[in-house]
């Protein structure tokens, strides 16, 4: 499902009266890859519902640049709810997901290995209320980046 802000309290809410672990995670998702399934399948290892934030287009063409996205918004968030991993996502438009991670206060931050334990935004809310934050290693060789420059480099015939 995708979430809006108006009824993420009363989802996040109805999970944790149930008894549920609630594990968060973000990203861009443009170009939906196999390096983004197993992260996802793997987030939700940690617990019993997954929460996806999606960045907004907005957002994604700051930290990507101008020729990014290439799939709006309302399309990855739709794509990734529909992973059997993932129980919701949610687009967020600011540039990290720290109100985000604030407002659900989950149990178990997850990020991929291309970033610190230090680094990850909102460690200190998790931490704080008793949560924990994992690293999930990153897939080698997969990567929304190296899929364009694969499909953008200028290729040669063969004699």
């Amino acid at each position: 499902m995708v979430l809006s802000d108006a009824n993420l309290n009363r989802e996040v809410h109805n999970w944790r009266s149930a008894g549920k672990t609630v594990v968060f995670t973000n990203g861009c998702f443009d170009l939906l890859h196999r390096g983004h399934v197993e992260y996802l399948n793997t987030a939700k290892l940690h617990g019993d519902i997954l929460i996806v934030g999606i960045n907004s287009d907005r957002s994604v063409h700051v930290l990507k640049g101008q020729n990014r996205p290439l799939i709006g918004q309302e399309d990855r968030a739709f794509i990734i709810s529909q992973l059997k991993a993932v129980d919701a996502t949610i687009i967020f438009d600011e540039d990290t997901p720290y109100r985000l991670i604030k407002d659900i206060q989950p149990d178990v931050l997850v990020k991929g290995g291309d970033y610190a334990p230090d680094e990850v935004v909102g460690k200190d809310i998790v931490e704080n209320s008793g949560g924990k934050v994992v690293i999930v290693p990153l897939t080698p060789g997969k990567s929304t980046t190296g899929i364009l420059m694969k499909i953008t480099e200028p290729k040669i015939e063969k004699d």
